[in-house]
């Protein structure tokens, strides 16, 4: 207990003569440690009860691994491993649980239902022991671990900018690392909990349960084009003309092409001929600086451009439907101090563009 107490950097307990009681810094890492371990043992006794009580990290890491890579060489090299060293993990792994958990072919090793279930459940519980670090450093003023962000395209150039930079200003210690990609590349992250939250156009019906949304704000999309585009000094464009030319939209599969498809569909026209796919603005923006295109993206996304006259918004007969702009993260998920703290500073943040 007391090599525990000195790598969690302070007493656990108070000692007194009617027992041990937790301090506050105890009452911490509890909370994190019982999250962790409810998640393997349920896990772990899903596979075979008595993994409960013989599983190792070891044994576990180079099983998350073997799921993910489907083959044990590229396990090892992606743990930095010996290749013998993952086998023999696995094959052990498999002769406690009494059951095999791959399906072995000449093309790799296909996790069972039951072993990715429990890949899930070790990588969530690896994720809180990461956690509690950050936890227990709050207590020495210390700031410790990272924050990982998910943003989708509006949010990089809306909210988010505005909020790390806060964030910064109070914790200009803290860690934090922002991805960006398709949303189900940042979707299955996130339920690994490689990314801690996502911030971006929210998705209806929800994909999936162990998920929740958190909207901040509604946005609307708009039709650009160059200043001295043909269509930019009309004040009433039709559909009719818009389908004629060329476009710059973001890829199928985002809210925003799905709101640009449905515009045509429901007055039953054909999409435009002529189309290029692009969810960045600044691609966009040179695109229809150096073409006759028309884009199709966030009001707000292009708010720098409109602002400084590099693009124009075209006057059109379009009621764009709006589109909920929120959070997403683990349904359970429990964060840090520094994690609510920017948390807080996005939700601010989205309060003022709300209020534009």
């Amino acid at each position: 207990m007391s090599k525990l107490e000195r790598e969690a950097g302070g007493s656990l307990f108070d000692r007194t003569r009617q027992g041990f009681f937790l301090t506050e810094r105890g009452k911490v890492l509890h909370a994190r440690l019982k999250r962790a371990m409810d998640r393997l043992d349920q896990g772990l006794g899903e596979v075979a009860p008595r993994l409960i009580r013989t599983a190792t990290t070891a044994q576990l890491q180079a099983l998350i691994a073997v799921v993910e890579t489907q083959n044990v060489t590229l396990a090892a090299r992606a743990l930095g491993r010996a290749q013998p060293t993952v086998h023999r993990a696995i094959t052990q792994f498999e002769q406690e649980a009494a059951r095999s958990l791959f399906e072995r072919s000449s093309f790799g090793m296909v996790a069972t239902r039951v072993c990715r279930d429990l890949a899930q459940a070790a990588r969530l519980a690896f994720s809180e022991f990461d956690q509690v670090e950050a936890d227990l450093a709050d207590f020495d003023g210390r700031e410790v671990g990272r924050i990982v962000v998910g943003a989708l395209p509006l949010s990089r150039s809306v909210v988010l900018p505005e909020a790390v930079a806060s964030f910064r200003a109070a914790r200009p210690k803290s860690k934090v690392t922002i991805l960006d990609g398709p949303y189900t590349d940042m979707l299955s992250s996130l339920r690994r909990g490689e990314i801690d939250f996502v911030i971006g156009a929210m998705r209806d019906p929800l994909p999936i349960e162990d998920v929740v949304q958190e909207p901040l704000f509604v946005d609307h999309l708009c039709v650009l084009a160059r200043p001295d585009h043909e269509l930019a000094k009309q004040r009433d464009v039709p559909l009719a003309e818009l389908v004629q030319h060329p476009w710059a939209v973001p890829r199928p599969g985002t809210p925003s092409r799905e709101q640009f498809d449905a515009m045509f569909e429901a007055m039953g026209m054909a999409l435009p001929e002529s189309i290029v796919e692009c969810g960045s603005i600044l691609l966009m923006r040179e695109l229809l600086l150096k073409s006759d295109l028309l884009g199709c993206i966030s009001g707000q996304q292009a708010k720098a451009e409109l602002r400084n006259g590099l693009l124009v918004r075209l006057h059109t007969r379009i009621d764009w439907p709006g589109r909920k702009i929120g959070l997403t993260y683990r349904r359970d998920w429990m964060p840090t101090s520094a994690q609510n703290r920017l948390l807080d500073e996005v939700r601010s943040a989205a309060c003022l563009v709300g209020a534009e």
